[in-house]
């Protein structure tokens, strides 16, 4: 399985712990609640349904919605089915909640995974935002030194794009120190970082999370980090 293909895993089964949708409705909380799957189309995550399914993790039920049933025969089209959970399903969604390997870190991961940290204990959460800061320090030293060693090279405008991607990460390194901040006194973010997951971001936008090309605590699209 590709990387982006079990963010993809992660994020339905966690949508679908909150409760039982069609697949339109998934698909519409995985595009406004989760910023990162904007350019996932329906030929991207019916296939995934289809695995979750096969594996014992999802049941297909058919929709209960009235008008639904009722025009579905006169449009001659199928009634929409509703995916629903399985215990299995849950247990494999928690086993994927504990895990905090280095795929947690990287951009689109990381997303996805702090969408869930109100359903994530707290000595999970803190190892995943101290390998996010970790992973960003790293990617922050190199940036300086590539800056550094070729700084006379570049021309006025690619000096500045690169001092903005900088400048990007450096703003998320500080954003995950308060957070780690936060963790380690006991404190939860209501309505933030362990409210739920449909979470506020850091711009103050509710249900739209943080994804590359956006720059946690500020309004600016087109920043090189998540």
């Amino acid at each position: 399985m590709s990387r982006r293909s079990g963010i993809l895993e992660f994020a339905v089964l966690g949508l679908l712990r909150e409760s039982p949708m069609h697949g339109y409705e998934l698909r519409k909380r995985l595009n406004t609640s989760l910023g990162v799957f904007r350019a996932f189309s329906y030929g991207t995550l019916y296939p995934c349904l289809k695995m979750l399914v096969a594996n014992g993790w999802l049941i297909e039920e058919p929709g209960n919605n009235p008008e639904d049933a009722l025009a579905a025969p006169l449009a001659g089209r199928r009634a929409k089915i509703v995916y629903r959970l399985t215990a299995e399903g849950k247990e494999h969604f928690e086993d994927l909640l504990s895990q905090t390997g280095p795929d947690a870190y990287e951009d689109e991961h990381f997303a996805a995974r702090f969408a869930f940290f109100g359903q994530t204990s707290r000595d999970v959460r803190m190892r995943v935002l101290e390998g996010r800061r970790s992973r960003l320090e790293e990617r922050l030293e190199k940036m300086r030194a590539s800056l550094a060693r070729t700084r006379e090279r570049l021309d006025d405008y690619t000096l500045e794009l690169q001092r903005h991607g900088m400048e990007s990460v450096e703003r998320e390194v500080r954003w995950l120190n308060e957070l780690i901040e936060s963790e380690r006194a006991g404190r939860d973010l209501k309505g933030s970082a362990s409210g739920g997951s449909a979470q506020q971001n850091t711009n103050g936008a509710p249900g739209v999370l943080p994804r590359p090309g956006d720059t946690p605590g500020t309004d600016t699209p087109g920043d090189t980090t998540p």
